[in-house]
């Protein structure tokens, strides 16, 4: 270790030292909270959709709102104290707020005071086995999953509320977060737009706001990471085997594709050779809004197919992968072949024709019933009043 590091480290001991000491002394300003998405990384989220419900409800005056962020210059509305994620006015602010709302697991040096309430609102229901469920690892190649499930404990344990979806999310929970707080069953906020905005006026607004065409159908391209494609720890590729040559060729008189990273994924691509067919999404686009403006949308493990479901809308499984992603990174909670609600796909190849030749009588025939019974079961509580309900029970506490 060079000398700058260990300079470094100490410096850091230090700093967090104090910042233990000072939970001590440091009071809890009533109704003060602390919103977190994505880990800093952007404005999206359950965390935002409950944070615009505040500004909804004219409760700027009730509320002392704070986000946090890797990069304060982060664009919101409202008069929100944007902070620095591990900084000094985030220690302080950490130790200050009465709630914490986060929707991934907290700084592990996080000073949780006995008052604080740390409302949860993760970020989706699970098809990949996660947590303490997991029997293997290999994230950005860490492999240590004995490491990885005492942290993981450690981190969930401080938790005072979980929002969930469905009664099948509240029995994964239960295991993989060895949660024993209270569950919010009141579906995600994030997906309150999904219910109450779905309709022409709204999404032609988006529309226009993004600066998305109206004159061609909207696929939405949505992946999900993989495991073991990093550039380095948290940082990963973008995998696909998508032939983006061939679908511009055969769908772009048609359709426009947004392809949407997932936030852990950080690369920089290159799509101006398909500018009439893809539309290239800024960082800060929020998926839900994404999902209102799509008539299609293609995805793979990733648990978006359970929001997007409830627009009831064709979904297509792009998954080239499928036995490796299985036998060598995660495995699922339930057999995708059995309830996914559209076709599952292997080939670049067999997806353009697919979509080319889509026909949606055809896809209700085949798919209806099973998106019912999907819907029934994943999307039991989104009834489009979750952020009310976050709201309320601050106001009530």
């Amino acid at each position: 270790m060079s000398l700058k590091s260990k300079i470094f480290n100490i410096v850091k001991k230090g700093l967090f030292g104090i910042y233990h000491l000072g939970s001590n002394f440091i009071p809890i300003k009533k109704n003060t909270i602390m919103f977190e998405s994505s880990n800093g990384r952007n404005y999206t989220g359950n965390p935002r959709y409950i944070y615009e419900e505040i500004l909804n409800q004219n409760l700027e005056n009730e509320f002392n709102c704070i986000w946090v962020f890797q990069d304060t210059s982060t664009k919101i509305p409202g008069n929100a104290i944007k902070v620095k994620r591990s900084r000094f006015k985030y220690l302080f602010y950490s130790l200050r707020s009465e709630f914490w709302i986060f929707d991934s697991r907290h700084q592990y040096y996080l000073k949780k005071k006995k008052n604080t309430k740390y409302i949860q609102t993760w970020h989706g229901t699970a098809l990949k086995k996660l947590g303490l469920d997991m029997d293997y690892l290999n994230m950005s190649g860490n492999t240590n999953i004995e490491k990885y499930r005492y942290e993981f404990k450690k981190n969930t344990s401080i938790w005072d509320y979980l929002i969930s979806q469905n009664e099948y999310s509240n029995k994964i929970f239960k295991s993989a977060f060895d949660f024993k707080g209270e569950f919010l069953e009141i579906g995600y906020p994030r997906n309150d737009i999904l219910i109450n905005n779905n309709d022409e006026e709204s999404i032609n607004k988006i529309k226009d706001k993004l600066n998305i065409p109206k004159d061609k159908k909207i696929i939405l391209y949505a992946p999900t990471w993989r495991d073991n494609e990093y550039h380095q720890r948290g940082e990963y590729k973008f995998a696909t085997e998508m032939n983006f040559d061939e679908m511009n060729k055969e769908l772009s008189d048609e359709y426009f594709l947004i392809v949407k990273y997932h936030y852990l994924v950080k690369d920089d691509m290159d799509w101006t050779k398909y500018k009439d067919f893809i539309i290239e999404c800024d960082a800060d686009w929020d998926i839900q809004e994404l999902y209102l403006i799509s008539d299609m949308m293609i995805t793979d493990y990733s648990s978006v197919m359970f929001d997007y479901a409830i627009l009831k809308r064709p979904m297509i499984f792009y998954t080239y992968d499928l036995e490796n992603y299985k036998n060598n990174l995660r495995d699922f909670y339930f057999d995708m072949f059995e309830e996914v609600p559209g076709p599952i796909i292997k080939k670049s190849q067999n997806l353009t024709e697919y979509i080319k030749n889509f026909d949606i009588n055809q896809y209700n025939r085949e798919y209806k019933e099973k998106y019912n019974k999907f819907n029934e079961k994943f999307n039991q509580f989104d009834k489009g009043t979750a952020s009310k309900q976050v709201i309320e029970l601050m106001l009530n506490k």
